[in-house]
């Protein structure tokens, strides 16, 4: 199978874990899309549920597919974040932020009483390390911030547009992606040391919020892992 049809797979076989009458958090990115388009789907059917989305672009699509969008300030917990990853270790701990929405999907899925992690088989990993960490800064003092992971060893370049301009978050922010020279033997550490750098809102680290797992593997086959 292709990795699209990997994608679209693995995205219907989550969104049927959605239950009637659940609040849910819409996550980003490709599989995330196939994940809501079954949704909308489902709604179509007669499923009752409610959403907020970690991006402009998934709140979009839901909203023009009828599902209900609701002001995620007016809320204090979620049923259901379903979210993809682009990699996840074996226990759980995984890098985020590809798609550029890394502190709205660590938001929601922090208020989620689970989060169903959707991905195929070439995100699994032993070890964190072979994606880029996207790290979201403010638009002040940003010369600073690089210079200061520099010392510390982490690597990294302005996230651009095709266009070449300077990529903005749906936050107003600016995202450095930090290229890691090897793979990572404690990235809690990693992460600790980069919030503390004035300026950074968050990284793209997510630990201790992945419930069950959604692996596609090649062959077709769908494994959910709790």
């Amino acid at each position: 199978m292709t990795t699209e049809e990997i994608k679209r797979k693995i995205g219907i076989q989550a969104a049927d874990l959605v239950e009637d009458g659940m609040t849910i958090g819409l996550g980003t990115g490709t599989t995330a899309f196939h994940m809501i388009q079954r949704l909308i789907q489902r709604c179509n059917q007669g499923l009752k549920i409610k959403a907020v989305a970690s991006s402009k672009a998934s709140e979009k699509l839901a909203r023009e597919g009828g599902i209900p969008i609701l002001d995620i300030n007016t809320l204090s917990s979620l049923d259901l974040t379903i979210d993809g990853a682009d990699e996840i270790d074996s226990v759980k701990r995984m890098i985020k932020g590809g798609g550029g929405a890394l502190v709205r999907e660590k938001i929601v899925a922090s208020m989620s009483q689970e989060m169903i992690v959707i991905v195929d088989e070439s995100k699994l990993c032993q070890n964190l390390g072979n994606k880029k960490l996207p790290v979201e800064v403010i638009p002040f003092g940003t010369t600073s911030v690089l210079n200061k992971l520099d010392t510390l060893g982490y690597k990294g370049d302005w996230r651009k547009t095709k266009e070449g301009a300077l990529y903005v978050t749906d936050n107003g922010n600016y995202i450095i992606d930090i290229v890691f020279s090897s793979l990572l033997k404690a990235p809690e550490l990693d992460e600790e040391k980069i919030l503390a750098i004035p300026g950074v809102v968050d990284t793209g680290f997510f630990f201790n919020l992945a419930g069950r797992v959604v692996i596609g593997f090649f062959d077709g086959q769908i494994v959910i892992q709790s």
